[in-house]
């Protein structure tokens, strides 16, 4: 099966990108770590799909798979880089496009400096329904992790994050801790998680280590959980630059009841076909 694809990126965060709308594709978890394999595939953090919506009220449905073949439920740069997909691919015309995810919704909207804008809808901060083994909502739950305690926030932006405060984000054990936490027990879907820097009100650096995926260079999901669970420590304003290794990504969040707003650029790299 021969098929059409998009190589993207938002922020060095990459993806393969394929249309299911004027195709027809059929993927497995083995597929998709094929595909992923940088050395023997075409090489990305997720794999994108774009197919015809479920629900009369959306544009398309939006589903998302790791490097590992895993399905997962949201993806922030991901959904910049769907919204000029869908637009370059002219499977739309519309500047404002809403999209079905594995958890909901999100309304994303292309901006006229080709950035486009996500709302990601309200954080989930409840710890069932991160999910997080809690007894009750807190901003700051302690982790043991291996014997070590650590200070965390646990937030869901459609997918699960948890977030540490560290002294410098150059110097953090991403790998290492990451991946210790990425599969605690108290987060039993595993978890993204976010190691962030405060540098002032507005502005933070941020590294996050992604579940199934590693360390990427920039996380949309983990900017917006990072924001707020600085905005719940009382440490952030408003409106916040998120400094990623892959570049910079504004965050927007009024507090609780409102949604988190994110904006950055996606960009185009090539366009190839593949046998699957």
């Amino acid at each position: 099966m021969l098929v059409r694809f998009s190589k993207m990126h938002g922020l060095g965060n990459d993806f393969m990108v394929i249309d299911a709308v004027a195709q027809r594709v059929r993927l497995n978890a083995d597929t998709v770590k094929r595909l992923a394999d940088r050395h023997t595939g075409v090489g990305f953090d997720q794999l994108l799909l774009v197919e015809p919506p479920t629900r009369p009220d959306m544009d398309f449905r939006y589903r998302i798979y790791n490097a590992d073949g895993s399905e997962v439920e949201h993806c922030g740069n991901g959904a910049r880089c769907f919204a000029r997909f869908v637009r370059e691919r002219r499977l739309t015309v519309k500047n404002q496009i809403r999209v079905e995810t594995a958890k909901g919704s999100a309304l994303l909207t292309l901006l006229p400096d080709r950035q486009v804008e996500v709302n990601m809808g309200e954080p989930v901060l409840q710890p069932v329904e991160i999910p997080f083994a809690a007894e009750q909502e807190a901003a700051i739950y302690r982790l043991d992790v291996e014997g070590q305690y650590h200070d965390v926030s646990a937030v869901s932006m459609g997918n699960p994050h948890c977030v540490l405060l560290v002294n410098d984000v150059a110097q953090a054990p991403v790998k290492q801790l990451g991946r210790l936490i990425e599969r605690h027990a108290r987060f039993p879907q595993r978890v993204n998680v976010g190691f962030m820097q405060v540098v002032s009100r507005s502005q933070i650096h941020l590294r996050v280590f992604e579940r199934g995926a590693g360390e990427t260079q920039a996380c949309g999901t983990g900017a917006c959980a990072a924001v707020v669970a600085g905005r719940l420590r009382g440490l952030l304003d408003e409106q916040v630059d998120v400094h990623l290794t892959g570049g910079k990504l504004q965050i927007s969040w009024k507090g609780k009841g409102h949604p988190v707003l994110m904006t950055g650029p996606a960009t185009t790299v090539y366009e190839g076909q593949i046998y699957l």
